[in-house]
């Protein structure tokens, strides 16, 4: 998976508080998107009032469950973008408007299998795959790597269907495309990820989860 957005999302300061702010996710999303039509040459048409929705639902969430970063940072931040990425699956803001030549000041690109058959999707998981590398950059100094699965079109097949079925599963296949160990049984489930059992059982005292 190419990560388009990745260089220009970088050159935001503390994209961790960027982000939670309304106005700073609305437009780096579609930021985003624009890059990949720049690229590919799909055009996207966005409903923002979805979006906003989108914003708000996955505040509430991450905001019930940020003790957990007290933890594990790291996997805290994996497990954020995918409570984002099952609510853009979920509420789906983005469909395809059209499809034209890239522009003229980017070299043509043949369109990835991946990209070619869930363009949407790609939208939605290049976003939180991007903002993933930027924040483990800015506070960890190395991006994670991605599984090679990322870019395989038959893991792309059962990641649409399973997750048109059950949005959660989206927060398991971001931790496959990223290397980890998905859990399929709850994936939503901040205490049931294996980095945070393991966390937990490094100190098992109730104080161990504080305020983020």
């Amino acid at each position: 998976m190419d990560l388009i957005f990745k260089n220009e999302l970088a050159l935001v300061p503390d994209l961790r508080h960027r982000l939670r702010q309304l106005r700073w996710f609305r437009t780096t999303f579609r930021n985003s998107a624009r890059a990949i039509t720049a690229r590919y040459g799909i055009r996207f048409d966005i409903d923002e009032k979805k979006l906003t929705r989108i914003f708000l639902d996955w505040v509430e969430i991450v905001n019930a469950q940020k003790s957990y970063a007290q933890l594990d940072r790291a996997d805290f931040i994996v497990y954020a973008a995918g409570l984002a990425l099952k609510e853009l699956i979920r509420q789906a803001p983005v469909r395809i408007d059209d499809v034209r030549p890239p522009d003229a000041s980017t070299p043509a690109q043949a369109i990835p299998d991946i990209v070619r058959f869930w363009p949407e999707g790609f939208v939605y998981t290049n976003f939180c795959v991007c903002s993933i590398a930027v924040l483990f950059e800015q506070e960890f100094d190395e991006a994670p790597a991605l599984d090679a699965c990322a870019d395989d079109l038959r893991t792309w097949w059962s990641y649409k269907e399973n997750t048109a079925e059950m949005p959660s599963y989206a927060v398991a296949y971001l931790d496959r495309f990223l290397g980890a160990e998905p859990n399929w049984l709850a994936p939503d489930l901040p205490e049931e990820r294996s980095a945070m059992q393991r966390a937990l059982q490094a100190s098992p005292r109730p104080e161990a989860i504080g305020r983020d």
